[in-house]
């Protein structure tokens, strides 16, 4: 097939340009001719909370990476969509993540398929926010309008796009493929000696951008438990701060954990993620709400067990005793599991499970379901 994936690639960074990337090059791999049409202005300057959009790693090698979206100008939009109509390609996938997208992404849809011949399909991260606001509830339909068919992560994203979806269009869901681009696995003590910690201690990881619904404020509280104080167990906190950092460092001081408490607060290159996660014991993922996360892909690459919450699709992907631990997203609960891991000794017993339960997070699997759909 002749495949456009329209979405955030680079010079952006984070999960959703890491996806696309993969993805293309996982049709490339299987004979396909694949192009990605991203952004020249993804959104503007005040709806990005972070220090910048852009990518400090070099460019991905050997993909068609074009950028010629503009997210703010309905002009481009039709521009845009008229020069991938030309293109004929055989499928447009939109990557589509929130709501504010809506209206370009469904707009450039409506031009590609004047030409009678391609199809567009939804790729949907996200269809209502993890942090919604009050466009979530008029902006997702004019885009959900202009699709011919629907891929999701998670199963509740499913539902989340039925309550747009008057026409009934084709729906396929598949879980969210393993992240292997990070490199291998580190000898714990090298990764130790990278970051320059304690190698008496034993290590659980948090990892990504630290916004509201990722519940970091539950892991802090969780690691004031007593049976957690009295250890040797701290907690690294890797990733940029998305929003204010006051309250979270005020928490830390009055809960007293400093000390056990190590934070690497910018963003994480791609080739420093395996120091991370080598040295971790555990990963957590205290969200509050959920759809699916790239972060558990990650550690299943580099085989690490997992607490997550109870919530959006995160069960589904991490089985609850076999591979990690599913809680409610309260602090008790939290500390509950992180203390039995350690009591019980078991990062072996899960990472051996692991091994086996990542086989079903091939990217093939997720492109064998896509092209399904197609």
């Amino acid at each position: 097939m002749k495949i456009i994936i329209l979405g955030t690639a680079y010079p952006y960074r984070g999960g959703l340009s890491a996806f696309n990337e993969r993805l293309a090059y996982e049709y490339q791999s299987q004979g396909h001719e694949v192009e990605i049409f991203t952004f020249t202005l993804q959104y503007p300057s005040f709806l990005f909370p972070g220090k910048t959009q852009y990518s400090p790693d070099p460019a991905p090698e050997n993909l068609a990476i074009s950028r010629k979206v503009n997210s703010c100008n309905p002009f481009n939009w039709v521009k845009v969509g008229k020069e991938i109509s030309k293109k004929n390609a055989d499928v447009v996938i939109f990557a589509y993540w929130m709501s504010f997208m809506a209206p370009c992404m469904g707009t450039v849809a409506r031009r590609i398929k004047k030409n009678g011949h391609t199809k567009v399909i939804a790729l949907v991260h996200n269809m209502i926010p993890h942090e919604p606001n009050i466009l979530d509830k008029f902006l997702p339909p004019y885009f959900v309008k202009s699709m011919d068919g629907f891929m999701a992560l998670s199963e509740s994203v499913v539902k989340d796009i039925e309550k747009f979806d008057k026409k009934n269009c084709p729906k396929r869901f598949s879980p969210h493929p393993i992240y292997d681009h990070y490199g291998v696995r580190l000898p714990r003590k090298e990764a130790l000696s990278l970051l320059s910690l304690d190698p008496t201690c034993q290590y659980v990881l948090f990892f990504g951008f630290i916004r509201e619904y990722k519940g970091l404020d539950l892991l802090l509280d969780a690691f004031a438990d007593e049976r957690l104080k009295q250890s040797n167990i701290k907690l690294l906190v890797a990733g940029e701060f998305y929003g204010d950092s006051t309250p979270y460092l005020q928490k830390i001081q009055d809960l007293h954990i400093g000390d056990r408490v190590l934070l690497f607060n910018d963003y994480i290159p791609d080739n420093e993620v395996n120091r991370y996660f080598s040295a971790a014991d555990i990963v957590a993922q205290p969200y509050k709400t959920a759809t699916q996360s790239g972060v558990t892909q990650i550690a299943f690459h580099f085989e690490k067990p997992m607490l997550v919450t109870n919530v959006g699709g995160l069960p589904e992907i991490v089985p609850n005793g076999k591979i990690g631990y599913v809680v409610e997203p309260n602090a008790k609960q939290i500390a509950d599991a992180l203390c039995r891991f350690f009591e019980e000794n078991k990062q072996e017993e899960f990472e051996n499970n692991i091994v086996e339960e990542k086989q079903k997070y091939a990217w093939s699997t997720f492109t064998n379901v896509l092209s399904e759909l197609i």
